[in-house]
């Protein structure tokens, strides 16, 4: 969703793209994030961490998101995920975070980079679109079998 219109192509295609975006805008639960992302296969899940960093980065994530990101994804400050996100260069860190590759490495990752996006991306908002934007993404609104019941 980041580039482009859904509509454009296989709806498939974009579903890691918007429902990312609905994690992080807290449009979904977090175990609902949780819950899709293990469905994945390891390749896919290695995907969608690497497009998790990227979002990160184009929302502009700094450093000092760190610490919020590491307490709303419930992890500990010794953690090498949040050791990682607090130091060094952004970019570069979100990348190390998005190569792990245990399982147990993987989810955290997700959920750390989840929180990342969430914390970058709301500032973002309050800073440059508060007045409305043209960025798709921030026009999600999530449609359930109970909401249109």
């Amino acid at each position: 969703m980041v580039n482009g219109d859904p509509s454009a192509t296989g709806a498939c295609e974009w579903l890691p793209y918007i429902t990312l975006n609905e994690l992080a805008q807290e449009l979904r639960p977090t175990s609902q994030g949780i819950e899709w992302f293990e469905s994945l296969s390891t390749e896919e899940q290695s995907n969608t961490l690497r497009l998790l960093s990227h979002f990160c980065i184009q929302a502009r994530a700094t450093a000092e998101d760190g610490p919020e990101s590491i307490r709303r994804a419930g992890l500990r400050a010794t953690h090498t995920l949040a050791v990682l996100i607090t130091r060094g260069r952004i970019d570069q860190q979100l990348g190390k975070i998005a190569s792990l590759t245990p399982h147990d490495e993987r989810l955290k990752s997700f959920r750390l980079l989840i929180a990342v996006l969430t914390v970058a991306d709301e500032r973002r908002r309050e800073r440059f679109c508060s007045d409305g934007c043209g960025h798709a993404w921030h026009r999600l609104s999530v449609h359930t079998p109970e909401a249109s019941a």
